[in-house]
């Protein structure tokens, strides 16, 4: 069995792409918040992201991950739809 060339540590290359899709997440969600309108809400809304974010973050197991981003897409979706319709 030939010895890893990384070093001990080093994310492979699927942790390192979901690790992308995480923080690409992150900056949509922040990004969705900062249309919000009330500023009591946008600074509600981005602690409770920080929060949820910093709260899953020594989270390992792969599935558990996906699932985690799907719901967060998920809501951030519904938040995108809530600001649309607030807007018109």
């Amino acid at each position: 069995m030939a010895a890893s060339r990384l070093p001990p540590g080093a994310l492979t290359l699927k942790q390192f792409l979901r690790r992308q899709q995480v923080l690409q997440l992150y900056r949509k969600i922040l990004r969705a918040i900062c249309d919000v309108p009330a500023e009591a809400d946008r600074h509600y809304l981005k602690d409770w992201a920080r929060e949820e974010f910093r709260r899953n973050k020594d989270a390992t197991e792969e599935d558990a991950i996906r699932m985690m981003i799907t719901q967060g897409n998920m809501q951030l979706q519904e938040l995108q739809r809530t600001l649309k319709l607030a807007k018109s």
